[in-house]
């Protein structure tokens, strides 16, 4: 990795969830690099090392809610869900989310800051369960905080240490284009879900209004790309509200796009937010459009959501912890803390915001 020489020793020692084996090895030599990332992925859950901490788990009947604190005072939150098949967890990769969807919770607050790698990989980690699959699909957007969570994967996947399967883990994103592409050229294999829910541009501005400069015949058609490069099946998520993008024409549309594709189409119910501007389809709605999908040849699941009760239910993560009255408190709590440490978070702090996405989003 290019970027390696960077860090130093310090760095390492302070964050050591934050870099990957060969980042150790460059910068501290091969033996102690051996046994000090041995030491921290042997039992990592009783790690001193830990830059987050839980401050409160909601528990559901399968489904877990975890509120990490950061060491800025700033919390995220993460969910466990449990499936037959293991359990998955849905990691966060920002304070807050700059998109805006009107379905979604997390830019409640405004974009505050991306999560460093570190912070990602910890999310993973310090949940009490035991994980088989990781969806990034919390707060915020994973393709705006691009090179911190490819970095994230490249560390979850490092055989020293937690060598978790590429199979096991899955993007979700709105399509932010350029980081789309990019993402079609990483040698990673790993699962993408398009965050879809409309079939034509006048819509999907009205529903995910801060994406307007990227153009949804080339989101689609980067996507569909990527599933060809890497062999994978692609997800679409389409969130279905009723009046609005359920008509035929979205029907024919989204076959024309994707029959015949390596694609799953993934039908969604809205959950409850403080937006009241969408309904939620009933069941019999859900049922009605699933079949006509698959009348024209779409592969179609009605997707089942879960957590809803500690809102911890796709586009319900936010935490309260960070709204706007008391963003100047954190702030005095970063300051009034001078170690090492959090000077490194603060730095970290700032140089996201000079690459903040949704001052980017703006200016396009």
């Amino acid at each position: 990795m290019s970027h390696i020489n960077r860090f130093t020793a310090e760095d390492i020692y302070n964050d050591p969830f934050g870099y990957t084996y060969e980042e150790y090895s460059t910068v501290l030599g091969e033996n102690a690099a051996s046994d000090f990332y041995g030491n921290i992925y042997s039992s990592p859950k009783k790690s001193k090392y830990k830059t987050i901490k839980s401050k409160e788990v909601l528990r559901g009947r399968d489904t877990n809610k975890y509120v990490f604190e950061l060491s800025d005072g700033y919390c995220i939150e993460t969910v466990c869900i449990k499936r037959r098949t293991g359990t998955t967890v849905c990691v966060s990769t920002m304070v807050g989310c700059p998109v805006g969807c009107v379905f979604c919770a997390s830019g409640e607050n405004g974009f505050i800051r991306n999560l460093t790698p570190s912070e990602i990989v910890q999310q993973v980690i310090f949940v009490e369960e035991k994980v088989n699959r990781i969806v990034y699909m919390g707060m915020g957007e994973p393709l705006l905080n691009y090179d911190n969570v490819i970095k994230s994967i490249h560390i979850l996947r490092d055989r020293r240490g937690l060598d978790f399967p590429t199979d096991g883990i899955t993007i979700s994103t709105v399509g932010p284009l350029n980081q789309l592409k990019k993402l079609r050229e990483e040698h990673l294999k790993i699962h993408l879900t398009l965050s879809l829910h409309a079939t034509n541009q006048t819509t999907r501005n009205r529903v995910l209004p801060h994406m307007k400069s990227y153009r949804i015949e080339d989101i689609v058609e980067s996507v569909l790309d990527y599933s060809e490069r890497h062999n994978r099946m692609v997800t679409i998520a389409y969130l279905l509200i009723p009046g609005v993008n359920d008509h035929m024409s979205d029907v024919k549309q989204l076959g024309k796009w994707f029959r015949n594709k390596n694609v799953l189409i993934n039908l969604l119910q809205y959950n409850e937010t403080n937006y009241q501007g969408i309904r939620r389809p009933n069941k019999q709605e859900l049922v009605a459009f699933r079949d006509k999908l698959n009348n024209v040849g779409l592969t179609v699941k009605i997707r089942e959501s879960r957590g809803g009760k500690i809102k911890a239910a796709c586009g319900q993560l936010v935490s309260k912890r960070n709204k706007r009255s008391d963003n100047q408190q954190h702030k005095n709590k970063m300051s009034s803390n001078r170690s090492y440490k959090t000077q490194h978070i603060a730095k970290t702090k700032t140089n996201s915001k000079k690459n903040n996405p949704k001052k980017h989003a703006a200016s396009n």
